[in-house]
């Protein structure tokens, strides 16, 4: 039999010499509801495996991205009518941080989620995804427009999106953000998350959010999200850029952004660095750029350091769909960031989650991860 004897010393071991432990091995830091919070454009998610004619009825490719048109209002009914449908709580930043907290997994509520929903049967089932999922989500709920949806039409190995944004878009600071008992959700918080998508619909309330977070030596992390943003939206993005601390993008809207920036290169480190050298507002933490290229390494620009981290391996015949990585990537970041993990902890849970995600449909996972 064992001896009992190396229990009896570890239960000794002194608070003393606990501190003295190798910060190596930094005990995880206790994590409370509501250390997290996202801001952005909820969708309900949709998926049915559709035929070929529905496609067809609403001209839509197999393997597209489009956001809605008139034409299109009648497919979300149409879906549910028709097809065995699977709903998600979806959208960018919803994305992420339902992937952060899925990561996470104790406590629930980690993180905290504003958006804008319609009161509507989409909306109720929204909340109750949500909540499913383990987010504290605070909707604004108005009568104006609906709940915002994503349809996936799934035809064999392709997925057609049509995103209805809807209610996402009527998003008020004045009517939910500035309220009270929302705003000390806010301030509960100390990693905050907006994916660039937002500043179409709400710049006041990222940028109130961002300076919050700055004057309080938070975390403020921003996605450019799209090239469209970059191009269209740029001067929006360049009013909130001051207040990040971490900046997501991939190496198609990194090229977009240096391009409007002027940066002349089209090199992903180079852009990641002058990104990073961009004027910053909270001069006690330097702005951390992470650059992603699909299979290739990702990209960290950190103080006067380019760093690389290989992405995890998978079969092109194990990838089912990646629509949905990149959200998954910065959850996955994230849900380290929170624990005031090290850099590449948070690299390389960003890269675990993304390869779970592209095995499977939509931007959804096992019951727990396996992640070590």
């Amino acid at each position: 039999m064992a001896s009992e004897e190396p229990k009896a010393k570890k239960q000794k071991l002194s608070e003393e010499e606990k501190k003295q432990e190798s910060p190596t091995k930094q005990t995880p830091v206790k994590l409370s509801p509501n250390s997290l919070f996202g801001m952005g454009n909820p969708l309900l998610d949709i998926c049915a495996v559709v035929d070929k004619d529905l496609l067809d009825k609403y001209n839509l490719k197999p393997n597209d991205q489009i956001l809605a048109e008139d034409k299109h209002k009648a497919l979300f009914e149409e879906m549910v009518k028709k097809f065995k449908v699977e709903y998600h709580a979806g959208g960018a930043t919803q994305n992420s941080i339902k992937v952060a907290q899925w990561m996470i997994q104790e406590p629930h509520n980690v993180g905290t989620f504003f958006g804008c929903i319609g009161k509507d049967k989409f909306g109720e089932i929204l909340k109750q995804k949500a909540k499913e999922a383990h987010i504290d989500a605070h909707y604004y709920e108005q009568n104006e427009e609906p709940t915002g949806t994503c349809a996936a039409c799934i035809t064999g190995d392709n997925r057609s999106l049509v995103a209805n944004l809807a209610a996402a878009n009527c998003y008020k600071k004045e009517k939910h953000l500035d309220l009270e008992e929302n705003w000390e959700l806010v301030k509960k918080a100390k990693v905050y998350y907006i994916a660039g998508f937002f500043l179409t619909v709400s710049l006041e309330s990222i940028l109130k959010v961002a300076k919050h977070a700055s004057e309080n030596n938070k975390l403020f992390c921003l996605n450019l999200s799209a090239p469209f943003i970059c191009q269209f939206f740029k001067d929006n993005l360049m009013q909130v850029m001051p207040y990040v601390d971490v900046l997501f993008g991939n190496e198609t809207e990194a090229g977009a952004f240096a391009k409007e920036q002027d940066f002349e290169t089209e090199d992903v480190k180079e852009i990641a660095k002058k990104a990073q050298a961009l004027p910053k507002v909270n001069t006690k933490r330097q702005r951390i750029v992470v650059l992603t290229q699909g299979k290739d390494e990702t990209v960290m620009a950190q103080s006067d350091k380019v760093l690389t981290f290989p992405v995890l391996k998978v079969e092109p015949k194990d990838i089912v769909d990646t629509n949905g990585a990149g959200d998954a990537f910065v959850g996955g970041f994230l849900s380290e960031l929170v624990q005031d993990k090290p850099l590449d902890q948070c690299v390389k849970a960003a890269h675990y989650s993304a390869n779970v995600i592209i095995r499977r449909a939509g931007c959804t996972f096992p019951e727990k991860p396996d992640f070590k």
